[in-house]
Parts: structure tokens; C-alpha cells; sequence
């Protein structure tokens, strides 16, 4: 027969697995005839873009592309620079025997490398590594028994939790436009390299709504028609608004942005301009601290009951912390010297990180990419620095079990040349760290009262405490009560009880 109970509802974010994997993306491409034969390469870098992805029984797929920037030599009499673009799309698909239709699909997808072989003056062999980084989430209403309404004699054993439950998620496409004007004095002639990054994240909760802005950091190298390679950067701002009844200010978002196409072309409507259109989607979700008691164990003295409990994995801590971490160094690099730097590429990496009580320590490196002016001022030439780093971040709650998501954005890069042929580097990384840590709890779904019973005729019981015994137990074994027992045997403080004490145990009944 069923009893009687109040249930609450909580909405949980479990995670269900996380895998990686890597593709390797390789294409032939033929240099277009408006462009001059390729002697060799000089750098070769690229963009990755998302358009779809897919959760389905056993499996998940993701398609995107990469988009490639190939600065190459000329096969000419004066050997200029120009470059070749190109797009290698890829179509990756994971087996994940645990997933399921209708799960959340997280995935970091990072370009590790992008290579570029000359098969000939004409033609070239482009080949780019991926590595795929995907965790599954899945949304989940528990309904649970929070309250006995029928027997009064009910024993109930609760623990008091602090849980982040999910108030919801959404997800908005929105569009980072500008035009970017470049000196009066550069007629364009080719776009020869992109950089796209998304930093200065934030949000704000507003009237059933997550507004979520940030800043594209867009960086162009280009060549002129007078053969002169420049450098133009700038900023787009990106906003855009995500529903989500119920918010409120002290709601943690958890806000996660991902390119999806990245257009960059001439702009024929105004000279000395580039436009830029990057398609974003940013996904959104919302978590609510929540105070939840939650009955662990549960008997009646006077009849038998049994229930249906559940395991879960519940999120009992979540945490976004964001800081900066400066590098400030003086190098003197005698192949750059005093030559004109017409770009870096700044390339973070985490080598290993340590997680303690409150604080995240860092291992990690910077790789430079140098392009700058050779001897013949009209040839390029490009050189790696590795710099290292270590970083503390001060994170409440983080533990060495503590589940942890990290990104770095370049907030500030700047290459000083001094007058003594040395370098200052000054190089400000901002990183976006997401915690969180996870229980496993039991709930009660459902309890049962079994046919009655003949109760016990003995009045008093004399019990010797064994290893692993608690009062709560004991009272359960014996149809008792914590509290009855506890009085009988002047126990002050329930939970502490010896091996081999003799307890005096009343009967309830």
C-alpha cells in the first residue's frame, strides 16, 4: 500500500561522460591563376567554426570547417609575399555509448596544428589536426519524497544540502558586423591572415532575461598593392538578449560563446575598409543555489515500510571565477633585432594544472610567433619564443576533486623594440575558470507500507555496541527510537557512542 507524501521538484544538470578525440583534415588545393606559383611558405595558420552538431543514441557529430590563411613566397623575380585561403571542412562523429537523443552536447574543438606541404608551383597539400573535447549534460526534473503526511511515528534520517539547481537554458545567434577602416595611404591588395577572439565576457540579468555582451577581437594582416604587409586591429561588441523566465540577480549564468562562421572580404562600398561579419551562437545556463533536505533513511516502529530510492550525481558547488595573469619580460632576440614586426601570434597553452583548497595552480607556456622584416626588406621572415608561466587563482571552493573548465583569451599583447635591440614583452592573459563540484546522493522516489507485522513483546533490550554502529541504526534494527535511546542511556550527543558500550534499548511498542 502507498503512503501518503509531499514531493519536491528539482531540475538537475547531471553530467552523463566526457570524451576526447582527434581528426586529422587533409586537402589538396590548387593555387587560383590570378596568383603567382608558390616558392615556399612562410606561415600558415587558420580559424575553426562550428555549424552543427548532433546528439543521437550512442553517438555524437559535429561538422564545421577550418578556415585557412597560407602566407607563401612568390615563385617571381622579387620573391613578394602573398597568400593563399582556403577552407577544409570536416565532419567528426564520436561513438558515446551512454548518450542518448535529447542530451547537451558541450564541445571544445581546438585546432592544434595546420600545415601546408608545396606539391608543386601550382599546387599544395593542406593538413590540419583537431582535437575535440566533448562533455554530455543532461537536463533532468527529479521528483522527489521531501515529507511523510500518514504515519506518525515515522523515523527519518535527513541531510541538509546545498545543491545548484537548473533554472534553464537557452540559446541566441547573433552577428559581430563592423567595418574596419585602414590607413588612407594602403590600396588593398590581399587579406592575408585573421585572428577572431572573444573576451570581456558579462552579464546581466533584465525582466525574464540574460543579456549577454562581450568583445570580438578581431586582428587583420593584409598586404597593400605596393607590396607592404600592415596590421589593422579592433573591436566589435557583441550583444544579444536569451529568455529565461524566473532569473534573478543572484542567479550564477553560465555563458559559453562559439564561432559559427567568420566572413572577412574587401569592403566595395568604402575605400580603405574591411568588413567583417562573425556568426556567434551563445548558449546560456542558469543555476540556482538551493537548500535542499533530502531524507536519507527512513522506519516506523509500529509498521513495515519500504521505498524506492534513486542515485544521483547533483551539482552541490559552481563557481566562475575570471582573472588576469600578466607576463612581463625582457628579452633580446638577435634574429628580430631592430626589424619591423608586422604581426604575433600569441598561443597559450596549460602544461598541468594542481588543484588544491581554494586556489588552482597553473603550469603553462606562451608560444610566440614572430613575423617580421628580413635583411631584403622585401621578404618576411618568422621566429618561435616560448615563454613560461605559472599562475595561482585564488577559486573558493575548488578541491583536488573538483571539476574544472579553463579558458584563456589575450587581453593585452604588446612587442616593444628599445633602443638597445632588446624586446619588452607585455602580455596579459585572461583567464575564465568554470568550478564545480559534484555528490552522489539518494533520493526517495516512493515508499510502501507492507502487511502488518507481529510486534515484538520484549520491553527493554541490552545491546553492545559493534564497529560501524550508530544510534540511528541501532534504533532501526530494533523497531526503536534515536531519542528514546539516547535518554535511556544519558547519551548527550548522538554520535558518540563507543565499540563494546552497553546500550539499555526500550521499546517502542
Amino acid at each position: 500500500m502507498a503512503v501518503a507524501t509531499s514531493k519536491e521538484t528539482l531540475c538537475i544538470n547531471q553530467e552523463i561522460g566526457q570524451k576526447t578525440d582527434t581528426a586529422i583534415v587533409e586537402e589538396d588545393f590548387v593555387v587560383p591563376d590570378i596568383k603567382p606559383d608558390i616558392l615556399s611558405t612562410i606561415r600558415t595558420s587558420g580559424n575553426v567554426c562550428i555549424y552543427k552538431k548532433e546528439v543521437m543514441d550512442g553517438k555524437v557529430k559535429i561538422d564545421g570547417m577550418v578556415q585557412v590563411y597560407i602566407m607563401y613566397l612568390a615563385d617571381e623575380e622579387n620573391s613578394c609575399v602573398r597568400s593563399l585561403n582556403a577552407t577544409l571542412d570536416f565532419s567528426k562523429t564520436i561513438d558515446f555509448d551512454v548518450v542518448k537523443e535529447g542530451m547537451v552536447l558541450e564541445e571544445k574543438v581546438i585546432l592544434k596544428s595546420v600545415e601546408c606541404r608545396v606539391l608543386n608551383g601550382r599546387k599544395v597539400n593542406v593538413k590540419a589536426l583537431l582535437d575535440f573535447d566533448i562533455k554530455i549534460t543532461s537536463n533532468e526534473e527529479l521528483e522527489f519524497v521531501k515529507q511523510i503526511d500518514e504515519i506518525q511515528d515515522v523515523q527519518v534520517l535527513e541531510s541538509n544540502l546545498q545543491l545548484n539547481s537548473l533554472l534553464g537554458s537557452g540559446t541566441t545567434k547573433v552577428y559581430a558586423k563592423d567595418t574596419m577602416m585602414i590607413d588612407n595611404m594602403d590600396n588593398l591588395a590581399e587579406i592575408m591572415k585573421v585572428d577572431l577572439s572573444i573576451m570581456n565576457q558579462e552579464t546581466k540579468i533584465s525582466y525574464n532575461k540574460v543579456l549577454v555582451k562581450a568583445d570580438s577581437y578581431v586582428k587583420i594582416v593584409y598586404l597593400t598593392e605596393d607590396n607592404r604587409l600592415c596590421t589593422a586591429s579592433q573591436m566589435i561588441p557583441v550583444m544579444g538578449f536569451i529568455d529565461m523566465p524566473n532569473v534573478e540577480d543572484e542567479n550564477l549564468c553560465e555563458v559559453r560563446y562559439e564561432i559559427k562562421n567568420l566572413l572577412v572580404k574587401p569592403n566595395n562600398v568604402e575605400e580603405h575598409s574591411i568588413y567583417v561579419e562573425a556568426e556567434l551562437e551563445i548558449t546560456c545556463h542558469v543555476y540556482q543555489k538551493k537548500e535542499v533536505n533530502i531524507i536519507q533513511d527512513l522506519y516506523s516502529p509500529s509498521v513495515d515500510l519500504v521505498y524506492k530510492q534513486k542515485q544521483i550525481q547533483a551539482i552541490s558547488q559552481k563557481e566562475i571565477v575570471k582573472e588576469i595573469c600578466s607576463i612581463r619580460e625582457k628579452q633580446f632576440i638577435s634574429e628580430i633585432g631592430n626589424h619591423k614586426i608586422y604581426d604575433v601570434e600569441v598561443k597559450p597553452s596549460i602544461l598541468n594544472q594542481n588543484l588544491l583548497k581554494d586556489r588552482i595552480m597553473y603550469e603553462g607556456q606562451v608560444e610566440l610567433n614572430f613575423l617580421y622584416e628580413a635583411e631584403n626588406s622585401s621578404k618576411v621572415e618568422t621566429k618561435n619564443v616560448i615563454l613560461p608561466f605559472n599562475f595561482t587563482l585564488d577559486c573558493t571552493g575548488a578541491m583536488p576533486s573538483s571539476q574544472v573548465e579553463t579558458k584563456i583569451a589575450i587581453h593585452l599583447q604588446d612587442f616593444t623594440i628599445l633602443s638597445d635591440g632588446s624586446m619588452e614583452i607585455k602580455i596579459d592573459l585572461e583567464f575564465l575558470v568554470h568550478l564545480s563540484n559534484s555528490q552522489t546522493i539518494q533520493v526517495i522516489e516512493e515508499i510502501n507500507v507492507e502487511e502488518s507485522r507481529q510486534k515484538q513483546r520484549c520491553s527493554l533490550i541490552i545491546y553492545f555496541v559493534k564497529p560501524g554502529d550508530t544510534l540511528w541504526k541501532i534504533a532501526k534494527k530494533f523497531r526503536s527510537t534515536v531519542s528514546n535511546i539516547a535518554n535511556m542511556n544519558g547519551i548527550e550527543e548522538e554520535n558518540k557512542i563507543s565499540i563494546g558500550q552497553q546500550l539499555f534499548i526500550p521499546s517502542v511498542s
